[in-house]
């Protein structure tokens, strides 16, 4: 069953998947959501909204309904605004693929996903100073002869040299957190960070994770600052998935 508008999928289960209870889908009103069997599998779905926007509101509760999910069982996650015309295509699809959504479900297991992103410290400017001969003496240059010249080379040292001190700091604090993990991603440049890198942990190790991420922090919080973002459904860890015809 679905609305002119399609369904929305949020993301593929294994068939008897427990759904949590009461809990709206994406889009104002009532959207219950429902699982449709494609074999072995179910896909979790609601009935499309009429109007589908990346606001916060509806961002936070396709992430939100695919965390409750997860807590019955693995969820490979859709992205945010996939939209299938109707339930048959939709079951024709991931049946298709129905031995790898499987192998997918397998190995993410009952796990999530931890980001950690890496950015330079603030008020770090004195730590370096006191560490970074080429710096110290820019500055006095700049104090000496005071110009736009004297503080773009000041500016540009300083930048550069936070960066690296970051960059190794973040490295080090990965070798101490990264184990807990049983894979790690990458993820893509991020304006402003030395590291984005995400962790698939074990659903009991989130909490020592999280707190081995914040010793590390509060140890090297004069070098780098640690954001660490999550428990997040397992985006960095599944294949893209193909949309749905019409998605």
């Amino acid at each position: 069953m679905a609305t002119q508008l399609g369904v929305y999928v949020y993301g593929i289960v294994r068939a008897g998947h427990r759904l949590p209870f009461g809990q709206n889908g994406v889009g104002p009103g009532t959207h219950r959501i429902r699982a449709v069997p494609a074999g072995s599998l179910s896909a979790v779905v609601s009935d499309a909204p009429e109007s589908l926007r990346a606001r916060r509101r509806d961002l936070m509760a396709h992430q939100e309904m695919l965390l409750a999910l997860s807590s019955g069982g693995p969820v490979i996650p859709m992205r945010f605004g996939v939209v299938a015309p109707d339930e048959s295509q939709l079951v024709a699809q991931v049946t298709r693929e129905e031995s790898r959504h499987t192998a997918t479900l397998e190995r993410i297991g009952d796990r999530v996903e931890m980001n950690v992103k890496a950015l330079p410290a603030e008020d770090a400017l004195e730590p370096l100073v006191r560490e970074d001969p080429q710096v110290r003496r820019l500055r006095e240059e700049a104090r000496r002869r005071p110009g736009y010249e004297a503080n773009l080379r000041l500016g540009e040292a300083v930048a550069a040299a936070l960066g690296r001190r970051a960059t190794a700091a973040a490295a080090r604090a990965l070798e101490e957190f990264g184990p807990l993990a049983d894979e790690v991603a990458p993820g893509p440049e991020v304006e402003g960070c030395v590291r984005n890198v995400s962790f698939l942990v074990p659903q009991s190790r989130t909490a020592l994770f999280r707190d081995r991420v914040e010793e590390c922090a509060a140890r090297n919080r004069d070098r780098v600052e640690l954001r660490l973002t999550g428990p997040l459904p397992c985006y960095s860890f599944v294949a893209p998935l193909t949309a749905p015809a019409g998605a």
